[in-house]
């Protein structure tokens, strides 16, 4: 079974819906499934199992959405949290809570984080901000201290490009570690084609509030 992951990115207080990571024209989610941006009710009706927050202001280090997404335990199974991360003591610990450590905001140095998941940040095919092809830092993740691995094309983000068979495969086939795609899944027939390749989740957001993935998918969590 491959976990089916609700993104939320927070921006202001709000929830906001993105593309192509152009943060500066992301804007309230006020269309889809939930009538309200506003990040409490918006989970009340969305009813994730499992959620993934970018906390877009922490990421920019104009602000944080720290004390909201605390509120978040009991909403959700687990919370996969994107604050910003810069070095290994920069995390927020709550039972419910699995970091993120994206590349964008580490660097290159990732050596001294342990534990929560990676996030291979990807622009245009290439990890940000180093440059090298994705699979080879995958491939590398394994001798980290890592619980697992997060594939996120960036500029896929809010796009429903669709997933390329071929190169879920080579993405998948970089590591052992438990990975999650993220960025640009356009429906159901995308999330047969992770799932085949071996995908331990999805992280969606836009083929939800479209209607393309039905919403009792994200209540229960799973695809299979």
């Amino acid at each position: 079974m491959m976990k089916l992951v609700c993104a939320m990115d927070l921006l202001g207080g709000q929830v906001v819906h993105g593309r192509s990571g152009n943060r500066s024209s992301y804007t309230p989610l006020t269309w889809g499934l939930s009538p309200t941006a506003e990040p409490g009710g918006y989970l009340n009706v969305i009813r994730p199992r499992y959620l993934y927050i970018a906390d877009l202001d922490r990421i920019a280090g104009t602000g944080s959405h720290d004390e909201l997404v605390l509120g978040f335990s009991g909403l959700v199974d687990r919370c996969y949290l994107d604050r910003g991360c810069r070095f290994p003591g920069d995390i927020l610990r709550a039972p419910f809570i699995e970091n993120v450590i994206g590349t964008e905001t580490a660097g290159p140095d990732l050596s001294g984080f342990y534990g929560g998941y990676l996030s291979v940040d990807v622009k245009d095919g290439h990890v940000v901000p180093t440059g090298e092809d994705p699979v080879s830092l995958l491939s590398r993740a394994e001798t980290m201290q890592f619980d697992g691995c997060i594939y996120l094309q960036i500029t896929a983000v809010g796009s429903s490009s669709g997933i390329d068979p071929g190169e879920a495969a080579r993405i998948r086939s970089a590591t052992d570690l438990s990975l999650f795609y993220g960025g640009g899944v356009r429906g159901e027939e995308d999330l047969g084609i992770l799932h085949d390749a071996g995908f331990d989740g999805a992280i969606i957001a836009t083929a939800l509030h479209t209607g393309a993935i039905p919403p009792d998918l994200i209540r229960r969590g799973l695809f299979c």
